[in-house]
């Protein structure tokens, strides 16, 4: 699977453009603020209906302009598939599949399965727990395609909960029979996730171990834990203990919406003690991992797209990183990076094919 082609029309700094793409690796060179991360994040927006930086989707909109389109011609298994994207400001925005609109967007989820490694990515490691509940929920999604349903239901499940706390604490009535039936409708859906979530991470943790292993040849140990409140205790139980707590705070205090990855070099938190190297290598490794993880479960290559990949990597690093990715493993490759003379040095050296395009303020050379 490969993006043959893509379109733009009025999307962030580009009034319009159009690109013919190669198979193998596509590199974006220019100037910072020039629009290379806009391209990447526009085949991003193709393949999961969203921004990879920006949740507000009219944002995406060129200043000054009503609408922004994109559209991208995929070759799956030799087929062409032409997915088109809309949207006006104050509309709903439009997902179409060769011309047929989606219904829902989440039908369209892991069927252009992406992975980005962006400088965007270090919030994983210095950010509160629901970036790294994001990460994985990203990579099972792609492959599950009731994972995200289980995510509406269960979120629905916890609003409605934590506004009956609200309404206990507000009114002073306590419907004990009214909580039991929403911590039954919580742990259903709860459990469910938990048992995704716990499955995943007992097949991702040995290719991202492998992978960090191969990018630093072995430089420092890592570790990366799935930590959840339901590893210890039956969720129902949970909220029995937590109910007199839940209803001082009004809102619930565990759950699966507490998970969280816990990051450790040398034993150490990441966040605290990993260099920047050490970081990016861990985030890189971490990507690299949920792109075989993909890969596996889809039977073809998803697209893997590297964002200003260079900075804050050794050249050792750096050239290993290549190496991997344009092995056979590995399909279609788009990089970003302001120096053509370097990345084109890269690819030389390792004796790899490059498309260039030059980008100069939302144009493409």
């Amino acid at each position: 699977m490969w993006l043959k082609k893509i379109a733009l029309i009025n999307f962030k700094n580009y009034e319009e453009g159009g690109l013919d793409l190669s198979p193998a690796v596509n590199a974006f060179t220019g100037d910072n603020g020039a629009g290379k991360t806009n391209l990447l994040d526009a085949v991003h927006y193709l393949s999961l209906c969203k921004s990879y930086f920006n949740p507000i989707d009219s944002q995406q909109i060129r200043n000054g302009a009503d609408f922004f389109m994109l559209q991208g011609t995929f070759d799956k298994d030799g087929s062409e598939e032409v997915v088109a994207c809309s949207l006006k400001r104050n509309q709903k925005k439009q997902f179409r599949r060769n011309k047929k609109e989606y219904q829902r967007l989440a039908d369209h989820i892991g069927l252009f399965p992406l992975v980005m490694i962006s400088p965007y990515d270090v919030s994983i490691i210095i950010e509160g727990s629901e970036e790294r509940r994001r990460f994985i929920d990203n990579v099972i999604s792609q492959t599950d395609i009731h994972y995200l349903d289980e995510l509406i239901t269960y979120n629905k499940n916890l609003t409605n909960r934590n506004a009956l706390l609200k309404s206990i604490a507000e009114t002073g009535r306590y419907d004990p029979e009214l909580l039991a039936i929403f911590d039954e409708q919580l742990v259903t859906s709860g459990k469910r996730i938990f048992e995704k979530r716990r499955n995943f991470m007992e097949t991702f943790l040995p290719v991202f171990h492998k992978h960090y292993r191969y990018l630093t040849e072995g430089a420092e140990e890592v570790d990366l834990i799935y930590d959840s409140p339901l590893l210890n205790e039956e969720f129902s139980v949970l909220l029995k203990k937590a109910a007199e707590r839940d209803r001082i705070l009004e809102r619930t205090s565990t759950g699966i919406h507490k998970d969280d990855l816990l990051f450790a070099v040398n034993g150490m938190p990441m966040k605290k003690f990993g260099s920047q190297g050490q970081q990016k290598s861990f985030l890189i490794a971490l990507k690299l991992a949920q792109y075989s993880f993909l890969q596996k479960r889809k039977g073809y290559k998803p697209l893997l797209l590297l964002d200003d990949i260079f900075d804050k990597l050794d050249d050792k690093r750096t050239r290993k990183l290549m190496e991997m990715v344009s092995h056979d493993d590995f399909g279609q490759i788009f990089i970003t990076d302001t120096s053509r003379e370097r990345i084109s040095s890269i690819f030389a050296a390792i004796g790899v094919e490059l498309t260039i395009f030059e980008v100069e303020k939302g144009t493409v050379k």
